[in-house]
């Protein structure tokens, strides 16, 4: 089943926001510092100096959908601004859909990543909508 759920960047705070997160919601979270890279996406994602602990990847259950997040850094561009740090990540399930909403998102808007394989993903790709919406476009294939 497609599902769509809240991406949210942090300033070097995420760790602390999603321990709180869980404390209010529980569930079981899934954390990834930029340090648990794979060397073979080291290359195009890489980290400055200092930001290893810093968070990659979380993910918090939350009834029906997942609360998900990371912090920014350097390698990923500025800081960001809050009210413009949320991210909508959808989950298509199967390749083609991906393709599909991905171009149907992307037209008249802008690519930030082009939708291709990525270590954690069968396809992963980001835009923003004609409208300035971020989304995140995120098939597994499991």
């Amino acid at each position: 089943m497609l599902s769509l759920n809240p991406y949210l960047a942090f300033n070097r705070n995420c760790a602390e926001a999603f321990a709180f997160y869980q404390s209010v919601f529980g569930g079981e979270m899934m954390l990834c510092r930029y340090k648990e890279m794979p060397a073979e996406a080291a290359g195009a994602f890489p980290v400055a100096a200092g930001d290893e602990e810093l968070v990659m990847h979380v993910s918090l259950p939350v009834g029906g959908t997942v609360l998900m997040g990371c912090d920014m850094s350097e390698h990923c561009g500025p800081a960001v601004k809050f009210g413009e740090n949320i991210t909508l990540s959808i989950h298509p399930e199967n390749a083609a859909e991906a393709k599909r909403i991905f171009a149907s998102l992307a037209e008249g808007g802008k690519i930030i990543m082009p939708l291709e394989k990525a270590f954690w993903a069968e396809l992963y790709g980001v835009c923003v909508d004609k409208f300035g919406i971020p989304w995140a476009i995120n098939f597994e294939n499991k």
